[in-house]
């Protein structure tokens, strides 16, 4: 069988799931390789800041690596931006959702929340509350977050640091994305 028998899901045999858990199975591969498509694909948009978002990718994951951040976590730091494009009123939300069944919980709420947190330095300038971050200061990962931001985030839009190439994080990527995930509920 090559497709399953059901037009409606409810009519779906354990024979017609099991093909498509298969196939499933078969593209999970592919996933690091789609991911870092959207990365890549960051470079080519007017960004207005002096650098391209791809390099702000990496300026990100090159201080996560240099302060000496597990792997994990550098992988979270080249992807937190990927969806700058393609939901850019919700590109952190679009992030985690990616990597949250790779990566802890810890690391998919930074990842999560780095929006929120990165608008410390500047809501303010648009007419928006800086402190909007403080609605989750008794959270356990405040603190974790608002060092993402402040350490490796805000300050990775500089044209003259020095900048690890993509080739250098692809092999952590394709590691991570191929975790076995965990289940999510819903």
């Amino acid at each position: 069988m090559t497709h399953v028998s059901f037009t409606r899901m409810d009519q779906g045999t354990p024979e017609d799931f099991a093909l498509l858990a298969a196939l499933e199975e078969r593209e999970r591969p592919g996933i690091a390789s789609q991911v870092l498509g959207l990365l890549q694909g960051l470079a080519s948009a007017d960004s207005g800041y002096q650098i391209d978002r791809l390099t702000h990718s990496l300026q990100t994951a090159t201080r996560a690596s240099r302060d000496g951040a597990d792997e994990e976590t550098i992988v979270c730091a080249l992807l937190h931006d990927i969806g700058d494009l393609h939901a850019p009123d919700n590109h952190a939300a679009f992030a985690a959702s990616i990597l949250a069944p790779y990566v802890s919980e810890r690391n998919a709420w930074i990842v999560q929340h780095h929006g929120v947190f990165q608008g410390y330095y500047f809501f303010h300038h648009l007419g928006g509350d800086r402190h909007e971050r403080e609605r989750f200061r008794q959270h356990p990962w405040f603190d974790d977050c608002a060092a993402f931001c402040e350490d490796w985030d805000q300050v990775s839009f500089d044209p003259h640091y020095e900048t690890l190439a993509l080739e250098n994080f692809v092999p952590m990527v394709n590691r991570v994305l191929a975790r076995q995930p965990w289940t999510q509920e819903g």
